[in-house]
């Protein structure tokens, strides 16, 4: 009884896997085949080919001033034949920037600390210390 089904059942799968094999292998696809000569035995025309780059611009190296010359006259200041060494300008000293109150506070309540002073004594001494 099993027999005949089991055939009949390998038979079928053997035929739809023939088919399947012949519809892949035949290939569905031949619309999308374009002769050598082009569709209709039309000529191929090629694409137009790019124009050629531009040419680089030249590159020209800049003169290199040699450290044992003398500038140049023009910008000398001098007479010819002598160059003479400029003096630096005069240094502006400026007057130190005052601390924060903040930071006077606190450096006086430090002072206050390591002078041994008790929190009273060390609260008055820093209220005079970073008014000054």
């Amino acid at each position: 009884m099993w027999d005949g089904d089991i055939k009949m059942m390998t038979r079928i799968a053997l035929t739809i896997l023939t088919a399947l094999f012949v519809a892949t292998v035949s290939g569905g696809a031949h619309a999308q085949l374009y002769p050598p000569g082009g569709v209709n035995a039309q000529p191929v025309i090629p694409f137009p080919t790019a124009p050629p780059p531009p040419a680089p611009p030249p590159i020209t190296v800049p003169q290199v001033p040699q450290m044992n010359s003398p500038p140049p006259f023009a910008l000398q200041n001098t007479t010819p034949g002598r160059v003479t060494q400029d003096t630096p300008p005069a240094q502006v000293l400026k007057r130190e920037r005052r601390p924060s109150f903040s930071d006077r506070v606190a450096r006086c309540l430090d002072d206050g600390a390591a002078w041994g002073m008790n929190p009273n004594q060390r609260a008055a001494y820093s209220r005079s210390c970073a008014n000054q």
